[in-house]
């Protein structure tokens, strides 16, 4: 079967899921919406589809099978609940919403109208990350014993939207954005939903109302503990995930490479040759509409992701650590 796809949103990400697209056999792009005419209009002009200023016009015009909601945070809820509404399957980028509060809604919606949704949770889909996890789960280097995840970025430069800076609508800063990354890698990688988090955030950014950077202690059901540096002042990038193991290590460059401990020096580790992580992604959804079955990224594991994020903050606030539920399922 081909499906009918639009996308919601036309921000940077919405090209590269239109270039992924291309490479996919059954989806046919047909329409693109954004509140800006004029960039909706160039966008759908280069990908040779149709511009639209109101996503919900152009998803009763269009029908689509699948709507890629690319909005910004605060609008994922309301796309989301509305496009499963209307009979749409739904790619909807992370974080899933805001709060859980707001998983729960679009959970509800979504399964009350039979459409699936899996959300873009990218780490899954890297070939480095999926090598990362058969390295874990084989027993290769022995017990996984500790995650140290930094991620150092200049956050605040001119060209990100004013939107990532107002908490109202991006829900956080750095942590909200970049860390949902982090805490999704810590959580697949460890096979084990978080149960405690301790953080310490700060504010000292140039713009907006949302942090800057911090630091957080996690660890998983498993008692396995792991540890999230990020900063979005100036400063060297750096993107570096170290996995810590009871007969070795490996070092994990998202985008780049895994490397694995060997006579006191990191050696790489040999890749397959697999597809792009958007078109990945894609696949997984179409498995998911064809089978039934639940993506890798679905909806409840998604829901995890966004109750740490709000456990980041609320330890920062208190000055403790955080106790979370194991049982993740809303109601």
């Amino acid at each position: 079967m081909n499906y009918r796809v639009v996308v919601i949103g036309g921000g940077a990400i919405a090209s590269r899921h239109l270039e992924a697209m291309g490479q996919v056999r059954q989806l046919e792009p047909v329409a693109l919406a954004d509140i800006d005419g004029e960039k909706a209009g160039q966008l759908a002009q280069s990908f040779g589809i149709r511009a639209y200023t109101d996503y919900r016009d152009m998803v009763k015009k269009e029908r689509p099978h699948i709507a890629i909601v690319t909005l910004p945070h605060f609008l994922h809820k309301e796309a989301a609940v509305y496009c499963a509404g209307e009979g749409c399957h739904v790619l909807l980028e992370k974080p899933m919403a805001i709060s859980v509060g707001e998983c729960d809604e679009i959970i509800e919606a979504v399964r009350g109208s039979g459409v699936k949704l899996l959300v873009g949770h990218t780490q899954h889909y890297f070939p480095e990350n999926v090598k990362a996890k058969e390295l874990i789960d084989s027993g290769e280097l022995g017990r996984l014993v500790m995650i140290n995840d930094i991620r150092h970025v200049h956050y605040y430069q001119p060209s990100r939207p004013a939107w990532f800076f107002d908490k109202a609508k991006a829900g956080g800063g750095i942590l909200t954005n970049l860390g949902s990354h982090s805490i999704d890698k810590i959580r697949w990688l460890g096979g084990s939903p978080i149960a405690r988090v301790r953080s310490s955030v700060s504010y000292c950014g140039s713009r907006g109302d949302v942090e800057g950077g911090g630091l957080i202690f996690l660890e998983n059901a498993e008692g396995i503990p792991a540890v999230i540096s990020q900063s979005g002042y100036a400063g060297v990038p750096r993107n570096e995930t170290e996995l810590v193991f009871t007969g070795g290590m490996a070092k994990l460059v998202t985008g780049q490479g895994l490397w694995i401990s060997q006579d006191g020096e990191f050696v790489p580790v040999a890749l397959g040759r697999e597809e792009p992580p958007f078109v990945l992604q894609f696949r997984d959804l179409i498995t998911s509409i064809e089978t039934g079955k639940e993506p890798g990224c679905s909806m409840t594991y998604s829901r995890e992701i966004v109750e740490v994020v709000e456990a980041v903050y609320r330890s920062h606030e208190r000055r403790s650590e955080i106790f979370l539920s194991q049982t993740r399922e809303p109601g």
